[in-house]
């Protein structure tokens, strides 16, 4: 009986902790949002120079409707910087805008734990979209299957294979994320983009910004014990 209260709460510390987390990014950039840098440079302005800096001439800047919508397209070689961040020139608009340039910056050096889950990513999504029918199917059936059989032993491994990859992403996307705040504080710095009081601003608002990931991470995984908890549940009412 312990297992059923188990699966009912299992997921409570993740949910909590990604509510905690994203109450910290809206409190963090709500409020370095309305600090206008000394420097006076906006995100586009300041992102075109890194690129240029850096010899990414064919990288373009652009503007994407949204809030917090930002990001880098390796594809399109696009930095998109949201409606709040191109043509701000506040503490957190340049923090996120130098984290994109921080992931443009991945790319063009090949860093590995970014091909890795690039590389994750698309083998997630088709095998995820293979199996998940199969785990519906068992859920609907509620577990009626013995995992003995064929059958039992096919939904297993399907469930394992979509909440186990699941967990892979969210971790491969952990070294990449923070190495791209890493490279954007110490550009912020190194440019003089910032003065050592708005780093720590720009510091906070990326932090927690990351901690997201990290909610996102455990969500994941106790997601996946989850499963393994319906799993021997089902085995013992057998």
């Amino acid at each position: 009986m312990y297992l059923y209260y188990m699966m009912g709460f299992i997921l409570l510390p993740g949910l909590l902790i990604a509510i905690w987390a994203q109450s910290k990014v809206s409190y963090n950039y709500n409020k370095y949002s309305g600090i206008n840098s000394k420097n006076g440079v906006t995100a586009a302005q300041l992102i075109r120079q890194l690129l240029d800096g850096a010899g990414m001439y064919d990288v373009q800047v652009v503007r994407i409707s949204g809030h917090l919508t930002d990001h880098f397209n390796k594809a399109a070689k696009t930095i998109a910087l949201s409606d709040g961040v191109y043509n701000s020139s506040s503490i957190a608009a340049l923090g996120i805008a130098c984290h994109e340039f921080g992931h443009a910056l991945q790319w063009n050096k090949n860093y590995v734990p970014l091909k890795i889950r690039n590389f994750l990513i698309p083998v997630t999504n088709l095998l995820s979209a293979t199996m998940w029918p199969l785990v519906i199917i068992g859920l609907f059936l509620n577990f009626s299957a013995n995992p003995n059989t064929v059958w039992g032993s096919a939904l297993i491994l399907a469930g394992v294979i979509v909440f186990g990859l699941a967990v892979l992403v969210d971790l491969a996307t952990l070294p990449v994320e923070y190495n791209a705040s890493n490279r954007a504080i110490k550009l912020l710095k190194s440019s003089n983009t910032l003065d050592n009081e708005e780093l720590k601003g720009a510091k906070k608002v990326l932090s927690a910004a990351a901690l997201t990931y990290v909610a996102a991470l455990l969500v994941s995984i106790l997601n996946f014990l989850r499963f393994i908890l319906v799993i021997l549940a089902s085995n013992r009412r057998d």
